[in-house]
């Protein structure tokens, strides 16, 4: 499991992290900061390295990479429209997109691709990068708040649906339809996230009081957690273990939350591990007790987001031998979201109201995602992004 905690230092330090992510099923962290990005790979609890690096497009406020590839997705604030999606490992730029309005988040699967404006929502089919759908008039949504599942058999979308209350809408990204609303909550959401089947969903509200989760696609409540009843948090962060069976919070406190959805049966576990990454450049490890719970215990902080791929600090840290892990899936930025009513969509995939992407580039062929061979990494089937091949 993995969590993220805010603590950027004050004045906006150029050497602090501007965004951090984990991939789908946590085998990579992806960090941005005014230089460029990072992959770091998490393979390994002694050793952080550094699989990818750079300082081509500085600024970086968003980067993505698909599960284990060599697709990445970054956003600059130079230009914060635009989204560049890369194959890193051959320096090719695979398309780019141009938006009406800021981009606030992207989440991706092996199918989709997700681009969340602040009243809008793009969706495209990953293998060619085409659009597929715009959801238009969405609730004021200023901070970009959207999940997707990586679980290819559903993309399973989900998004604020009002200003005033936790309401929660269940798109369906494959046949681009709405599912459902949810009721989740009487305060507007902070936080959402899908487990990795994409069977459930969870959220957190701004109060940051009561977790509930909820079945998908028909959004029945299944769990609903207490986190605290003495003051109200921002939670920054929800994620599922892989095997659903715990489910972790952070929050603008120092205390990380988890809660045990299902029953621990006898069978052999592998040891779950917390992972919780900070804007300061800090990575910490955790060892969690499935059975009996309590604290965590600290096996390893890696200090070197901000610098070389490797860490060399704390070696004092007297570390077990290394146990079998079991990380889960995707991490949300901090966020307080905003929604408004019931969303519009166009069928023209963005058309209306002048909603066309105004310059966008495709890729000249699709991305073999399917393919054993080419799954990871991934290639261009057939050559390069025309004008737009980058060497790094």
């Amino acid at each position: 499991m993995e969590a993220e905690a805010a603590d950027a230092p004050p004045g906006g330090v150029e050497s602090a992290l501007s965004c951090f992510s984990f991939n789908q099923d946590c085998t990579s962290l992806a960090t941005g900061t005014k230089a460029g990005y990072k992959l770091f790979s998490l393979s390994s609890v002694e050793q952080l390295d550094q699989v990818h690096g750079s300082n081509e497009i500085p600024d970086v406020y968003i980067v993505e990479r698909l599960f284990s590839s060599s697709l990445v997705v970054v956003v600059s604030h130079t230009k914060p429209r635009q989204m560049n999606v890369y194959h890193f490992k051959k320096g090719t730029e695979i398309c780019n997109y141009s938006y009406s309005s800021n981009i606030l988040s992207i989440r991706l699967n092996r199918q989709r691709l997700l681009v969340c404006l602040e009243e809008s929502i793009y969706i495209h089919n990953i293998k060619d990068m085409k659009l597929l759908k715009t959801l238009l008039d969405i609730p004021a949504n200023p901070t970009g708040l959207c999940a997707l599942s990586i679980n290819h058999s559903n993309s399973y979308l989900a998004y604020p649906g009002s200003l005033t209350s936790g309401e929660i809408v269940l798109y369906d990204g494959n046949s681009l339809k709405t599912v459902c609303t949810i009721a989740a909550h009487e305060g507007t959401l902070a936080a959402i996230t899908f487990n990795a089947s994409g069977s459930k969903l969870a959220s957190a509200s701004e109060k940051g009081t009561v977790i509930r989760v909820f079945s998908v696609p028909d959004g029945q409540k299944l769990y609903e957690f207490r986190r605290g009843m003495k003051r109200y948090v921002t939670i920054s962060s929800l994620v599922f273990s892989m095997d659903s069976q715990f489910l972790c919070a952070s929050s603008n406190t120092e205390t990380v939350h988890i809660f045990k959805l299902e029953q621990v049966t006898n069978r052999i576990q592998k040891l779950p591990r917390l992972l919780v990454a900070s804007s300061s450049g800090h990575l910490y490890m955790y060892n969690l007790d499935p059975q009996d719970g309590g604290e965590c215990v600290l096996i390893k902080t890696h200090s070197s987001l901000l610098g070389s791929g490797t860490t060399e600090e704390n070696k004092e840290n007297d570390l077990r031998p290394s146990l079998p892990q079991s990380y889960a899936a995707t991490v949300a930025r901090p966020s307080a979201s905003s929604a408004s009513t019931v969303p519009g969509y166009s069928e023209d995939g963005g058309a209306l109201r002048g909603e066309v992407i105004p310059e966008h580039e495709f890729a000249t062929g699709p991305v073999c995602l399917d393919d054993e061979n080419e799954f990871p990494p991934i290639i261009l089937c057939r050559g390069n992004q025309k004008g737009k091949t980058k060497q790094s």
